[in-house]
């Protein structure tokens, strides 16, 4: 038989869907971040509201709703009624906690700079040195009391790397054959520090009077290096003490 070239249809053909895509550009994180900037700018609002905003189907916005709510990133609770109580659960309405808020950025550090330059500029650089003495202290707070009963300089240095740590440092105590060093991986006010190194100065000050010993900053966040590193020589001599009797222990050979 001879090709003609024409497809016979059965029966009427089956309509398309030309809608696009949801988020077709975006992906994924996208249509997430439309969600979650709807419920900054309009929250609290109801999932029904939020697909109808944003023209998404009830399934895909349940679904970025609840990852915002996996995450902490939002909150739900119960809209208020208008008019008499009527049968089944209130309406859910949906809106973005602090740490959500957070994904949109903040001023925080903008705004303590330009406090810090205030202070400087109408109070002297004493003033903002004095300011970063009350910062360390309150970032110490009650665990002072934890660093200064710990035996010798490298036990006061494990004891502060952990409450730098539980401050949100990430920090750790590590020996080194000079000495120990206390790396604190992460800095919150790194940008800050950037500007006004006297928040750095104050801490290693607080760091020697809590250590009981010289300590020497050897590397900073807010000078770009990876961590903020602090030298605790061995100095005092319990922990020389300490370090000559690991290396004796190392080195002897079994008899």
């Amino acid at each position: 038989m001879r090709k003609t070239g024409v497809v016979k249809s059965a029966g009427p053909a089956a309509p398309v869907d030309v809608r696009p895509p949801e988020a077709p550009s975006a992906g994924e994180g996208g249509t997430r971040e439309a969600v979650a900037r709807l419920l900054m700018e309009q929250g609290p609002i109801t999932a029904a509201a939020v697909a109808a905003e944003l023209e998404l189907s009830a399934p895909a916005v349940r679904r970025h709703l609840d990852a915002l709510l996996a995450d902490g990133e939002a909150e739900v609770r119960s809209a208020p009624r208008r008019g008499p109580r009527g049968r089944g659960r209130p309406a859910r309405q949906y809106l973005l906690t602090d740490a959500g808020r957070a994904r949109f950025g903040h001023g925080y550090d903008e705004l303590a700079v330009a406090a810090l330059q205030y202070l400087a500029e109408h109070g002297g650089e004493a003033a903002v040195r004095g300011f970063a003495r009350s910062r360390v202290d309150d970032l110490l707070g009650a665990g002072v009391q934890q660093i200064t009963a710990a035996s010798g300089p490298d036990g006061r240095a494990e004891a502060l790397a952990s409450l730098l740590t539980a401050r949100g440092y990430a920090a750790q105590a590590r020996e080194s054959h000079a000495g120990v060093q206390l790396c604190q991986h992460h800095c919150p006010v790194a940008h800050v520090a950037a500007a006004f190194p006297e928040l750095c100065e104050a801490e290693t000050q607080a760091f020697a009077a809590l250590l009981g010993t010289h300590v020497q900053r050897l590397a900073t966040i807010a000078r770009g290096d990876s961590a903020c590193t602090t030298h605790v020589p061995l100095d005092a001599p319990d922990v020389r003490r300490k370090h000559d009797t690991t290396t004796t222990s190392a080195g002897r050979q079994p008899e």
